[in-house]
């Protein structure tokens, strides 16, 4: 088996039917297998990939156990030589999978590889990172990337054509070595969601691999489609997330001084947000949101 492809889906059925389509319609050469694992979906979502995609090997969770465990559930299970995490509200262009098996496949110093993802209308989707620090999170919480990017690439510069070295790759399309997985180790299971592959990533990094972007896999990205449906409780675990992070990489301290910066941005965020009246209806029920979750987060900060 060349390739295994994990899918954990929660209440997504009709992109998950999606990107299957586009995983059949463009696969890789030589021999591969699906695995989707469903995290309790209420939509459907097991009966579709029974019906639709019998060839599909199907793991039907009683509970949403995330998607770190989700992941780290099928992994045992794959055969392929190279294991790819894919979002099931994805869809596969042309090449997109055979891309980055070749360049795994060329590059043996490379221990995983990304895709360049595309929002629906084409334009480019951020799909690596620099890694996580301290003065990187300060800087995007002040929203500073705006004057100058420290938190991400410029990745609008980049060639579409030339791979790049990156930190931190986005686990909407990442594929491992298995062999690096087993090295690594799997996802860790203590991060619901968010995180879990920046974590992965310094792990891969710090055992001497190298992570790569392949911008000749395209992928369309129809980002957020599970999380929305529970945006609130998703922004409290994107920063739960986080401090996970830095608690596990950097120790205690740099949790307590990350717990710090939040402190300040979700502060300043509640000080400026009479300014949304000032906005059109759209932006300011937007933003009225936002200043309730930075609201819950500043609340439940101590706790953390």
């Amino acid at each position: 088996m060349r390739l295994s492809i994990i899918i954990v889906s929660w209440n997504t059925r009709d992109l998950l039917a999606d990107c299957l389509d586009s995983v059949y319609a463009y696969p890789p050469n030589g021999r591969f297998e699906v695995i989707v694992v469903d995290n309790a979906s209420s939509d459907g979502s097991p009966a579709m990939a029974q019906a639709q995609f019998p060839q599909v090997r199907l793991i039907a969770k009683e509970e949403n156990i995330g998607f770190a465990l989700g992941n780290n559930e099928a992994i045992p299970l794959c055969a392929g030589e190279y294991i790819l995490l894919l979002n099931p509200d994805t869809v596969v262009k042309p090449d997109a999978l055979e891309s980055l098996v070749q360049y795994l496949e060329r590059h043996a110093d490379v221990g995983a590889v990304g895709s360049r993802l595309l929002n629906p209308d084409g334009s480019l989707q951020t799909s690596c990172y620099p890694a996580p620090l301290l003065r990187r999170e300060l800087w995007r919480l002040f929203h500073l990337d705006a004057l100058y990017p420290v938190g991400e690439y410029h990745m609008r510069q980049w060639p579409v054509d030339v791979p790049r070295d990156v930190d931190v790759i986005k686990g909407a399309s990442l594929l491992f070595r298995r062999v690096v997985l087993e090295t690594v180790g799997f996802l860790d299971g203590r991060y619901f969601m968010y995180s879990e592959e920046v974590d992965l990533c310094y792990r891969v990094r710090q055992a001497g691999w190298r992570l790569v972007w392949v911008p000749q896999s395209q992928v369309v990205h129809y980002e957020g489609q599970s999380t929305k449906q529970v945006a609130a409780d998703m922004f409290m675990q994107l920063y739960r997330g986080k401090l996970m992070y830095f608690r596990k990489h950097y120790g205690r301290f740099a949790g307590a001084l990350y717990k710090l910066i939040l402190g300040a941005a979700a502060l300043t965020r509640l000080l400026l947000t009479p300014l949304v009246w000032l906005q059109r209806p759209s932006a300011r029920a937007r933003n009225l949101q936002l200043a309730r979750n930075y609201g819950r987060l500043l609340a439940a900060l101590p706790g953390l």
